[in-house]
């Protein structure tokens, strides 16, 4: 079997850029809801939408059908429509204009693919089949879901913190010893609310010393 090209994983940052939804049923409204999370300016072209997408003050819904190369005024374009003709229209406008495109299970018409996305807070863990089974990627999307509890959030904050401090001492964050201090049990102390002990650890680990008294005791706080 010959090597083919894998998708490149990307994470975009859409707030404030303008997005085209081509379509206005339940999948567009789930589209449109995604991007909104993300912060894009989304405008949906669909003769008729759901009260998702119709009532939502944040969107600019256009009541008509989609009109040739309008695609090229936005940053990026989905497509959810149940029509191979309008999906293909938008793709080869799309690409006339060097946009990006979604098509929704219609992996020809797409020069990118959405993940399954599980989310706590701001964490996110994607899973993608490059677009060969959706219902994979959602199966194993909802295992993960699962097994993030809301420890992992409280691990991502004390993460963040400590990273802020290596930058300050390193000038960098890449230093040695991030995988060594969450395979340390990071996570089940947090679990557990032994966060100062937590920090004590991963610092060790990063070579940052013991934390400062004040520092420990707003953590203990």
């Amino acid at each position: 079997m010959p090597n083919t090209p894998l998708p490149y994983p990307v994470n975009l940052c859409l707030a404030g850029q303008p997005v085209l939804v081509v379509g206005g049923g339940p999948i567009a409204a789930r589209k449109v809801a995604g991007l909104l999370r993300a912060g894009a300016c989304v405008t949906v072209v669909a003769p008729a939408a759901v009260g998702a997408i119709s009532e939502n003050p944040e969107v600019a819904w256009q009541r008509r059908a989609y009109r040739s190369e309008e695609s090229r005024s936005f940053r990026l374009v989905v497509t959810a429509t149940s029509d191979p003709a309008v999906n293909a229209r938008v793709a080869r406008d799309c690409e006339a204009a060097n946009v990006f495109v979604n098509s929704a299970d219609d992996p020809a018409n797409c020069t990118f693919t959405l993940p399954s996305v599980a989310r706590r807070g701001d964490l996110q863990v994607t899973v993608s089949t490059g677009g060969r089974s959706p219902a994979l990627a959602r199966w194993l999307r909802k295992r993960i879901e699962r097994e993030i509890d809301s420890g992992y959030t409280a691990l991502l904050e004390l993460l963040a913190e400590t990273r802020q401090e290596a930058k300050a001492a390193f000038e960098t964050s890449e230093v040695p010893g991030w995988e060594a201090a969450l395979d340390s049990g990071l996570l089940e102390l947090v679990r557990v609310g032994r966060t100062v002990e937590a920090r004590s650890l991963l610092r060790r680990h990063l070579g940052l010393g013991a934390p400062e008294a004040a520092d420990t005791e707003a953590l203990a706080s």
